[in-house]
């Protein structure tokens, strides 16, 4: 393993040709190591990172962050909570954060933020010399998303999405299953953010997690910056979850690359419905011309040829889903119905059957070893893999799993499938933020020591 010194003096010598080093041993656990953490950003999904960091003891949370004062006081009942030494506390403007970046007893940060700041807030702690594990999307716009790499080359800091889907049970025995030739050649594939989150996007705090009609300043959490992104856009705006777990299965960066992108928008509906219905006619929002539509379809084709289609369904009612297909000549598996068909191995011709049995006999290697450090984290389990990755290497001094350009060519779909929006449903090709790299790089992740 490369010494820190060894490893940015590698990374500065590399320049434009910056290549991410392997990954495999970022679950080594080295119990000698502490990573000193900060966040950024301790809203409730930082406050989900925060109490995850808090139970390790390779982790000390050296300072928080944020802009608002009822969030650092939540943050502080979890750090007594857990019986932790209380952290400094910077709640200073938007640009506090800055202030956090100056400790100089900080080895990594997490960034829980709004959107529209992950770009400079990664940007400013790569420069400060700093890991970065920052929360889903890391870059609004092609432009963004270039600057994220190049400043990742220049400092040598990685910068971890994260991602935490990637992690999900039955998605990383799919990829195990993918590995072990049982879809045989890949085909087709598909992914999405199909989940209901009207609650969310409407809310003014009097309950957290019930209903309402406002957002923006009377907004809470959530609602008080995410719902605007609706009213101003017309494109996937979340497409991560689903991309990050097919991408690693078609190693997309690694041997494989996205090419070519094609989106449509259907009219925009659920919200407006959802606001008369919570807030009446009369209601002040319910005269806003959201341009968001209601399901946003994507459809990606990729170098070696097989294609990944994506579906943005966040303003209807319906059930949670992410709806994933992997589909290669010898079979399918889908996670709506949960279901598998592998030919001339499944009990009977053209008929699904459960999954169940499968998704056991292939559970990732990860999640056998580390499934119960993981019971009872946040979404399954999957909040503790995709922070311990990050927290391992740190520890490490090595890439992450889930690398900068991974982080922005996922987060690239939002803007690509905008302009294909606008442009009526035109291709955009896909920028290569891996300047041709991806030609020789291995995937390697998921992968440990053992394996």
């Amino acid at each position: 393993m490369k010494s820190r010194r060894d490893f940015l003096k590698t990374s500065a010598l590399a320049g434009a040709a910056f290549s991410i080093l392997p990954s495999g041993t970022v679950f080594s656990k080295d119990p000698e190591s502490k990573v000193r953490l900060g966040i950024i950003g301790v809203g409730l999904r930082g406050q989900n990172h925060l109490e995850l960091a808090l139970k390790r003891d390779d982790v000390e949370v050296v300072a928080i962050c944020d802009i608002q004062q009822r969030m650092i006081d939540m943050s502080l009942g979890i750090v007594a909570q857990e019986g932790k030494p209380k952290p400094q506390v910077i709640v200073d403007g938007p640009q506090g954060y800055k202030k956090l970046l100056e400790n100089k007893n900080i080895d990594a940060v997490v960034i829980a933020t709004p959107w529209e700041w992950h770009k400079v807030m990664c940007i400013d702690a790569m420069n400060a010399k700093k890991y970065v594990g920052c929360e889903v999307i890391t870059g609004m716009t092609v432009d963004e998303c270039w600057e994220l790499v190049h400043t990742s080359e220049k400092t040598g800091m990685p910068l971890m999405m994260l991602e935490n889907v990637c992690y999900r049970r039955d998605a990383m025995a799919v990829l195990n299953m993918v590995r072990q030739n049982v879809f045989g050649e890949l085909i087709h594939l598909q992914g999405g953010y199909q989940h209901d989150l009207r609650e969310v996007k409407f809310n003014d705090g009097i309950n957290p997690y019930g209903h309402g009609a406002e957002f923006g300043e009377k907004g809470f959490s959530e609602a008080h910056w995410r719902t605007q992104h609706s009213v101003d856009r017309n494109g996937d705006l979340y497409p991560t979850h689903g991309i990050g777990p097919l991408a690693m299965m078609t190693n997309i960066n690694r041997g494989n690359r996205f090419t070519q992108l094609v989106s449509y928008a259907t009219k925009s509906r659920g919200l407006h419905e959802y606001i008369v219905k919570e807030g009446g006619e009369n209601h002040p929002n319910a005269k806003i011309n959201f341009k968001l539509g209601d399901v946003v379809t994507t459809m990606i084709h990729t170098a070696n040829n097989e294609t990944i289609l994506l579906q943005h369904d966040t303003n209807l009612p319906r059930p949670y889903s992410l709806g994933f297909r992997v589909q290669g000549t010898r079979g399918i598996w889908m996670d709506v119905n949960k279901s598998i068909y592998i030919e001339g191995q499944s009990a009977k011709p053209h008929q699904w059957e459960d999954a169940k049995a499968w998704l056991d006999k292939y559970d990732h290697p990860l999640w056998k070893k580390y499934g119960n450090d993981a019971a009872g984290a946040g979404h399954g389990g999957m909040d503790w893999f995709v922070l311990n990755a990050f927290i391992e290497s740190v520890k490490a001094k090595a890439n992450t799993p889930q690398d900068v350009y991974d982080a922005v060519t996922w987060s690239s779909i939002t803007p690509l499938s905008e302009k294909s929006i606008q442009e009526n449903g035109a291709s955009v090709a896909f920028p290569d933020f891996t300047n041709g790299q991806w030609k020789t790089r291995r995937n390697t992740f998921a992968l440990d020591d053992s394996y």
